[in-house]
């Protein structure tokens, strides 16, 4: 029976391949890529003359059902721009019309930079919250980060270097000052891991370069009790923002786990107070 194979490729150092892989990405009669150029250049590298087809996030509709229709008459492995294929890739939809179709798919592990970033980051992954890459407009971005707040997990996210700096301020403006560890040009030349806070992470990065994967610690707070004084510089500093008071309320509930109810009545006598010091 014919096969899909879902090949594992380096994310970077061309040396981080596995024979396996290797060996099918050689034997297959296809393979679809979603940068035919790098892929050249690792099949190059390993002298492999399998024949390359390209499917990219623009391309996959068009080319899914040719890949179905060749998939009843011969193996074919799908490998992404780097890394495992169908994590952030329009993989996935030719895997799951595969299988929908009988057709018998196989999986053959390689470098990730979820992962590579997850262990190198000292921070506990036994269970974590991964985002891929992050809303591209503000607006969302900021909706998706508030919605885990409260999140107990360590949080796995990815970014572009031109989007990295407005990122890291929604982040710390958002779940405040935490660990972070940056991964930037994972296993290339100038790889770089930065450890941590966000705050720290903002200024280093001031022209940042490169792919990026952050790995950020989790809500740590959730069976502590908060200070009236933490609760009300957290929320003075959301009024001096300008933000309303059911966001900053519902922002601040999360964090620190009390009511609403509690925290809205904080946020009046603050809001008074400060109105009255800076009244003339």
């Amino acid at each position: 029976m014919p096969t899909l194979y879902l090949v594992g490729t380096p994310i970077g150092n061309l040396e981080d391949i596995t024979l396996r892989a290797l060996r099918i990405l050689d034997e297959v009669e296809l393979i679809a890529a979603e940068d035919t150029r790098r892929a050249r250049q690792l099949l190059s590298a390993y002298n492999i003359k399998t024949p390359l087809t390209s499917y990219y996030e623009y391309s996959s509709r068009a080319k899914l059902s040719s890949l179905l229709q060749q998939l009843q008459e011969k193996d074919i492995a799908i490998i992404s721009e780097a890394g495992m294929p169908g994590l952030n890739d329009p993989g996935y939809q030719l895997v799951n019309a595969a299988l929908h179709q009988g057709i018998r798919v196989e999986p053959v592990p390689g470098a990730s930079a979820l992962v590579t970033a997850a262990v190198v980051s000292g921070l506990p992954v036994e269970q974590f919250l991964y985002l891929g890459f992050l809303p591209r407009r503000k607006e969302k971005r900021s909706q998706l980060l508030k919605s885990i707040i409260a999140e107990p997990y360590t949080i796995i996210a990815l970014e572009a270097p031109h989007r990295i700096q407005s990122t890291l301020v929604d982040l710390l403006a958002i779940l405040g000052d935490r660990q972070i560890a940056v991964a930037r040009e994972l296993t290339k030349i100038h790889e770089e891991v930065f450890h941590g806070r966000i705050s720290e992470a903002k200024e280093w990065f001031s022209q940042p370069k490169g792919e990026f994967t952050l790995v950020i610690e989790g809500n740590r707070r959730e069976d502590e009790e908060f200070s009236l004084s933490e609760i009300e510089e957290r929320l003075s500093q959301l009024y001096h923002k300008g933000i309303k008071a059911k966001e900053a309320v519902s922002e601040v509930a999360g964090v620190t786990g009390l009511s609403k109810r509690e925290i809205y009545g904080i946020w009046v006598h603050l809001s008074e107070t400060i109105h009255k010091e800076e009244s003339p």
